[in-house]
């Protein structure tokens, strides 16, 4: 296809159709480069022409970058993605409309925890490092059967990775043809992955940074754990579930004999007890403070201390410290220097040993016990030493959760790396606070989620992973002639030689067969968080160090459009990552997503199993219908799904192609640019430009429904008022025709732009019926473009006016069972004399619509207008 028959005109079919057009328009936009980012066409600030004026983020004004979420590969896409994705588009839409040059990318988040847990599921596979790759090794026929999953085959750790790419990149595929049916206007050459070698290049160097500044740090301490996926997890990955319970009154023994109850949910930690706590100014142990109490079942002395954290109101006032039942414990443990006594490992399991000065006897009957198990046991040994007081009490409580996990949280003791957040540097967290204050937040309210975030951060952000699938922690540590690890001086890769894996290369100076080895090298084993890594996606895909000349084009970008719920995780860990490297914020504005509610009004999620997938909705209704669904959706604000809104947007598809037809029909397309000279052609054009004004000022800031609504209801007005009123007009010839065909022109083209960012599909069909190249590529219409098709004034009432008397007139003949082609032998018209003056300017196109033969004037007859129709 030659470049002049893409941009031909096609002409007007006859029965114009919303079938199929999506491949077609599809494939065209592709071939044409139609949404391609042309960095010729940018400019750079402090380069070019001195017209190169700077915008507020310090880059040109003539580029708009979007950081666009990368969606999580793991799965199917819910019509929560639909609706997201399509507000983002209709903003790049615009834009380019403006004249910008859009730098619009997709990403896929791949690397991470829901990945490794897709692939166990498919395959019936889990990764065991221990093992050595093998290269003839072949995956099962995908997915495997349930019995699989629940006995999976162990493979080596680079096995377990290719399996991982071979399923992101099928996934990849389907989420891609997906977007693509969308209409979404991405530059699909930008396209990056966040385990690709440019993703783990910049997030690795980002690493090494953070750490030669000291921001980066590794230290052993008590740390979260998920002991379904054997990692350790960040404070932002964190939520509660409401889960049943039971309070346990345990008696210690007090000096003197005294007895002391204690209320825990968590008996099985008994052993892991190093104090008592009680409140300051509580008087009923004030006694106790300074001194010891003994535990139950092991008889071993622990401190009572005081702490303001301890509430007087809670169970019996005082409660027992252990290392480590919930994060309060950890406060308790670092605030009041106790001692450790660990009981709890990795896999979930009581350790096989009791912790340094507990005695072996009773605790042999818990050890590599489960938690769950544990807890029975120590129950009945409290029973049987009479030190158990009353029954549980079964109690509903939050429980910590990874956000991913489906097993609660333990805290154990492990090395991990972590990264300066401000969490314990009140410097630091007030310039974080600044920068979400200098950030555009729509809706402006979401801005206090990311301060009360900041504000109640209590620790740093722990960045470390012990996964499989992700983008390796880049550094080794020397092993001294004992064969332990260094770990104060890690050995660091130079910048130019990433991405590295540690695992498989050995650091500057070293020789392969030192790995292992007393006086050699160990690789570091960890990989880094997903969010690690996802926090620089403007870096990654805006060419930082790798593309100068890019990155400064369109960094700091524009727009960061995301989930609310991820303010905490994806949108604070970017700040920081930007903050800390550049010393500025990663981009202007942030439009944060409301959430898809089901029919009963509750939240959709994969956990729920209350979502609905697109794919069906866009081959059943279109593209551009569930675009208008999702379009009525403001920024932040929730939407029900509703199957019944996306039809509605089908027949506003369907109606801008029919009404398309009619209008080009009568000869619209030859008579672009020629003036309205007619009452009504004036009336009608003033009113669109109040339309343009305000659909304009609606996306400028970010209000996508604003804009829809305000030119959906001009449209109806249009087709079912200006047009019928009109067409009688149109038919015929001299300046009374050319001026409503000049009229139907210019409302054509203005109204087919102002539906482009949401409509895509169809409003580029009828462009290419009657005008050349892309309506997407056309400029964004003006109210000066407008008014310069009116000769004259215009005046918007007469339209409404002359709208009310002909649907007086409809009326009356519907009213009789009459046909609209019916002849009205005489109407008279009533109501205010200044009313029926503006009536007569416009009483030619009443009558020729309405088929009225004689219209009579009867001012002052009624306070408002009364068409009273004789047959």
């Amino acid at each position: 296809m030659t470049d002049t028959e893409r941009t031909a005109r096609a002409g007007v079919p006859e029965r114009p159709s919303l079938d199929g057009i999506e491949e077609t328009w599809a494939r065209r936009w592709q071939e044409d480069g139609t949404y391609a980012f042309d960095r010729a066409k940018t400019t750079v600030r402090g380069r070019s022409a001195a017209s190169d004026a700077p915008s507020p983020n310090g880059r040109s004004v003539d580029v708009y970058a979007i950081d666009t979420p990368p969606p999580t590969v793991s799965g199917e896409l819910h019509m929560g993605h639909v609706f997201s994705y399509t507000h983002t588009d209709v903003v790049a839409r615009f834009q380019r409309m403006r004249g910008r040059t859009v730098f619009y990318p997709m990403g896929w988040d791949d690397n991470g925890l829901p990945t490794e847990r897709r692939v166990q599921n498919v395959y019936g596979v889990r990764c065991d490092p221990a093992l050595p790759y093998d290269p003839d090794w072949q995956a099962p026929e995908a997915p495997v059967g349930e019995a699989a999953r629940k006995d999976p085959t162990p493979v080596s750790r680079r096995n377990f990775i290719e399996l991982c790419e071979r399923l992101t990149v099928a996934d990849e595929q389907v989420f891609e043809a997906l977007w693509r049916r969308l209409g979404l206007s991405v530059d699909w050459s930008l396209t990056y992955t966040t385990i690709g070698a440019a993703a783990r290049a910049a997030s690795q160097r980002a690493f090494l940074r953070n750490l030669a500044r000291g921001e980066a740090y590794q230290a052993e301490a008590p740390t979260l754990w998920d002991v379904g996926f054997a990692t350790a997890v960040a404070q932002a990955e964190l939520e509660d579930r409401e889960r049943p319970g039971a309070y346990h009154r345990l008696r210690f023994a007090g000096p003197g004999g005294r007895e002391v109850l204690i209320d825990t949910t968590r008996p099985e930690l008994l052993p892991a007890c190093v104090a008592l706590v009680c409140h300051p100014d509580d008087e009923r142990y004030a006694d106790l403070v300074g001194g010891t109490a003994r535990t139950p079942v092991f008889g071993v002395d622990v401190p009572v201390r005081a702490h303001p954290l301890a509430d007087p109101a809670k169970g019996t006032g005082i409660a027992m410290v252990c290392t480590f039942g919930d994060l309060t414990d950890v406060t308790w443990w670092r605030e009041l220097r106790l001692d450790t006594r660990v009981v709890i490992g990795r896999d979930g399991r009581l350790l096989p040993e009791p912790p340094a000065g507990v005695p072996a006897q009773p605790y042999a009957a818990l050890a590599g016990q489960t938690v769950n198990g544990a807890r029975r046991t120590l129950v009945e040994l409290l029973a049987d030493a009479d030190d158990l007081v009353g029954e549980p009490r079964p109690v509903t409580h939050p429980v910590k959760f990874y956000e991913r996990g489906d097993r609660p949280l333990e805290i154990v003791s492990t090395r991990q790396w972590y990264l300066r957040n401000g969490g314990r540097d009140a410097g630091l967290r007030e310039e974080l606070l600044a920068r979400g204050g200098e950030l555009r937040w729509v809706p402006e309210h979401m801005r206090h989620r990311y301060a009360h975030w900041v504000g109640g951060l209590t620790g740093d952000w722990l960045v470390s992973r012990q996964r499989f699938f992700g983008v390796p922690v880049p550094v080794w540590y020397r092993l001294d002639d004992a064969g332990e690890p260094d770990w104060s001086q890690p050995l660091t890769p130079a910048e130019s030689a990433l991405p590295i894996d540690p695992s498989t290369d050995a650091p500057p100076g070293f020789e392969e067969s030192q790995r292992g080895r007393p006086g050699g090298f160990v690789g570091d084993p960890d990989v880094l968080d997903t969010w690690a890594t996802s926090s620089l996606t403007p870096q990654i895909v805006g060419g930082w160090e790798t593309d100068p000349d890019l990155f400064a084009r369109v960094f700091p970008m524009d727009l960061r459009p995301q989930g609310q719920e991820i303010i905490r995780t994806w949108l604070f860990s970017t700040v920081v990552r930007s903050h800390l490297e550049h010393g500025v914020l990663p981009w202007r504005d942030t439009v944060l997503s409301g959430w898809i509610l089901d029919p009963d009004r509750k939240k959709m999620s994969k956990s729920k199993g209350n979502v609905v997938t697109p794919m069906a909705l866009l081959e059943q209704h279109g593209s551009d219908a569930v675009r208008y669904w999702a379009a009525n959706g403001k920024p932040g604000m929730d939407l029900a799904f509703d199957p019944a809104q996306i039809k509605v947007g089908r027949r506003l598809a369907t109606k801008l192609l029919n009404a398309s037809k009619f209008a080009l029909g009568l000869g619209a397309a030859d008579a672009l640019r020629a003036p309205a000279t007619e009452p009504l052609d004036r009336a009608m054009l003033a009113e669109l430009s109040g339309v343009v004004a305000a659909a304009t000022s609606a996306l400028e800031a970010y209000d996508h429904t604003a804009a829809l609504q305000v030119a959906e209801a001009f449209f109806w007005r249009f087709c079912d008022d200006y047009i019928e009123l009109v067409k009688e007009r149109a038919y015929g010839s001299g300046p009374g025709a050319d001026s409503a065909r000049a009229a139907l022109a210019t409302a054509l083209s203005v109204q087919l732009r102002l539906f482009a960012p949401v409509l895509p599909y169809a409003t580029e069909e009828v462009w290419s019926w009657w005008r050349y190249g892309s309506v997407h590529r056309a400029t964004w219409p003006t109210t000066y473009e407008v008014e310069r098709a009116i000769q004259g004034a215009g005046e918007p009432e007469l339209l409404r006016l002359a709208a009310d008397a002909l649907s007086q007139v409809r009326r009356a003949k519907s009213e009789r069972k009459l046909s609209m082609k019916a002849e009205v032998p005489l109407a008279e018209a009533l109501g205010p004399a200044a009313l029926l003056e503006q009536l007569t300017v416009v009483a030619d196109d009443v009558r020729a619509a309405g088929r009225i033969a004689k219209l009579d004037l009867l001012p002052d007859r009624t306070p408002e207008l009364v068409i009273a129709c004789a047959f």
